[in-house]
């Protein structure tokens, strides 16, 4: 039986570990962290996602957990639409896209395998191409490691040497909020240097985020943010109102250049490890999850490997370099520049989201 070890217990390595299982392949997942947990956020899963579960086994289990958007579209501060998504035709053109807790897919993906198989608390050292694996109590091998240890990845330097992450040029505070009135319009709000976003759960909470042009590490506190949103339309200052300090996440935006291979030997790049992108497109987590169903598709042919990176890297690079320029166009903060945005967003025509989305939406295991 052929040997895997998948470095990085989230949501990419989770389903890299559930596909390769799948496959027939004996697994072993480190984790660096005491427990496999995931931060208090909602994620949005896009169609081509929802197909990638599928093939997992588990894409019921994740829209039985999930609320299907019903309501998008892009605003300014003042609240007027500037686009509108027709979720009608989304749903026939390409399916529904779900939003759902992370810590609840991560939940569903970690039921699929067994206890033994999940080791936390291991730091991995280091990574060799010949398939050996080192960290701090031991070393092992393996006929494929698996690199799904996120932006700061080690197992990506076995691959490609030190990759510095790139910072995008601004910051995201992340609250999973309740506020006392239900609300049907959900979406995102562009300002000038700023966006909001918010989005339904399940349980009738409201995720969302604020995101604003800062030097890197800029320190910053929740009182800051709900100031600099507090004009903004209603009910942005209340869920911001609404929001705990002591759950709020903030972090600010990177991204990974453009590398020259996910693969090297027997070992192989996933998700943030080998395409960390901005979030203005939502398919961070989707591309994991394909990355992983393509890898366990292709790990047992003998230049299955290379036929991964043929197949991977320009899909996720291209989807990479489409969401810096939405997030670098969202976030223009010139009066004209951001007027001349308004006014194009208001002119374009309804169909032509749906053309753009096409390639990233259409992907089929």
């Amino acid at each position: 039986m052929s040997t895997a070890v998948v470095v990085g217990g989230g949501i990419g390595g989770m389903a890299a570990a559930v596909a390769l299982r799948a496959r027939g392949w004996s697994v072993q997942v480190y984790e660096q962290a005491s427990e496999i947990a995931e931060v208090g956020s909602g994620i949005g899963l896009w169609p081509n996602a929802l197909r990638a579960l599928d093939a997992l086994g588990v894409g019921t289990a994740v829209r039985d957990s999930a609320i299907e958007e019903q309501s998008a579209g892009i605003r300014d501060a003042r609240g007027r639409w500037l686009s509108r998504t027709d979720a009608a035709t989304m749903r026939r053109r390409f399916g529904a896209p779900v939003m759902i807790h992370r810590a609840a897919l991560l939940d569903i993906l970690r039921a699929e395998v067994p206890d033994s198989v999940v080791r936390t608390g291991v730091a991995v050292e280091s990574v060799d191409c010949d398939g050996t694996v080192t960290h701090a109590a031991d070393t092992a091998t393996a006929d494929l490691i698996v690199g799904a240890d996120g932006i700061r990845s080690v197992v990506r330097r076995a691959v490609c040497g030190e990759v510095s992450a790139r910072y995008a040029g601004y910051t995201v505070w992340r609250a999973v909020v309740e506020i006392d009135r239900p609300l049907t319009e959900y979406g995102e709000t562009w300002g000038r240097g700023a966006r909001f976003g918010m989005v339904p759960l399940t349980d009738g909470r409201i995720y969302c985020f604020a995101v604003y042009n800062a030097p890197e590490h800029a320190p910053g506190t929740l009182a800051e943010v709900r100031a600099r949103f507090a004009g903004w339309h209603d009910p942005i200052p209340a869920l911001l109102a609404a929001a705990d300090t002591n759950t709020v996440l903030h972090n600010d935006v990177y991204d990974l250049p453009a590398l020259p291979t996910f693969t090297a030997g027997r070992v192989a790049l996933l998700g943030d490890a080998a395409h960390a992108m901005t979030p203005n497109l939502g398919q961070g987590a989707c591309q994991a999850l394909e990355d992983a169903v393509v890898l366990a598709r292709l790990a047992n042919d003998p230049d299955g490997l290379a036929r991964y990176d043929r197949e991977r890297r320009p899909r996720t690079q291209m989807i990479a370099r489409r969401s810096a320029r939405i997030g670098a166009i969202g976030q223009l903060s010139a009066r004209p520049l951001v007027a001349l945005r308004d006014t194009a967003l208001r002119l374009t025509p309804p169909s032509a989201p749906f053309r753009s989305l096409a390639p990233i939406l259409d992907w089929t295991c």
